[in-house]
């Protein structure tokens, strides 16, 4: 693994899209000069095609770029994603991805992990887990709660529309009461799973529930997360990314409706163990943080 991860082939260069040119050229990751990488540089650098696979609007793809540029170290990182609307995105992307079968991420991340520690003693090798609702806290649940008890040090980060938006529309675990989406007509009968909360009951030593409103905080998040589990144990981030095909809504409208439930069922929520508290303030004396 290098910064020089997504290469294009000098005979294809001349017919290639500027795009796709700068996926290369000017990701934020390219300059190995650039100490202080991070959201600030997204309006002049490159983390995601334009003419990717998700819809107009679609909050995940400009969340999923927050957790690009928050990476502590791109170069050296794994991405285990799973089939959903997510996984469209990472053949747009110039990093390391896996994609796993439905559910099974975390195992696989698991794999990933043990191997890379095998294999490269001496190099601190990142693996994240990102993948929709349905992957991890319905049809994938036990696979991610088995990567929590086992104390895997990974981080699974859950991109949550709160429904099947791949599939035509039918509700998950995490679909709030009450909701109605095409394929689920009646409305859902139970509470959203709240898998920040099981996260935390199933050993993690960092969870947070949040949305993809606040770039910053997104990046900040990411980052304590990523660093915990490197050295401490396994990690989860809850982020709210609504589906506004299912839900009705706008191309313009994604950021409206995550801060709309800012202050209600995504309320801000941060849990840290004691001894990833420790290492998080270890973190910023070094200036890592």
């Amino acid at each position: 693994m290098a910064y020089d991860i997504y290469k294009i082939n000098p005979e294809f260069r001349s017919i290639m899209p500027q795009e796709i040119l700068d996926l290369e050229e000017n990701v934020t990751w390219a300059h190995k000069q650039q100490k202080n990488r991070g959201i600030e540089q997204l309006p002049v650098a490159k983390e995601l095609v334009e003419e990717h696979s998700l819809c107009a609007g679609c909050p995940e793809a400009a969340t999923l770029r927050y957790v690009l540029a928050a990476l502590p170290n791109p170069e050296e990182s794994i991405i285990v994603n799973s089939t959903g609307c997510t996984s469209l995105m990472f053949p747009h992307i110039a990093l390391h991805t896996v994609h796993s079968l439905f559910g099974n991420q975390n195992a696989v991340a698991s794999g990933i992990k043990r191997t890379l520690e095998w294999r490269f003693p001496d190099k601190q090798k990142d693996v994240i887990v990102l993948a929709g609702d349905g992957a991890t806290v319905d049809i994938g649940l036990d696979c991610t709660l088995q990567s929590f008890f086992r104390q895997e040090k990974i981080t699974t980060i859950c991109f949550d529309n709160e429904v099947y938006a791949n599939t035509g529309g039918q509700e998950s675990g995490s679909t709030a009461k009450g909701q109605v989406f095409k394929m689920a007509p009646k409305g859902k009968v139970f509470d959203k799973v709240p898998m920040w909360e099981l996260a935390v009951t199933s050993g993690c030593h960092y969870s947070v529930n949040l949305t993809g409103s606040n770039p910053k905080q997104v990046a900040k998040v990411i980052r304590e997360a990523i660093l915990i589990a490197r050295e401490i144990g396994p990690t989860y981030v809850n982020l709210y990314t609504p589906c506004i095909l299912e839900l009705g809504l706008g191309a313009n409208d994604g950021l409206g409706q995550m801060k709309s439930l800012d202050k209600e069922r995504f309320e801000f929520f941060r849990h840290v163990s004691p001894e990833a508290d420790a290492y998080l303030a270890q973190c910023k004396e070094e200036g890592r943080l």
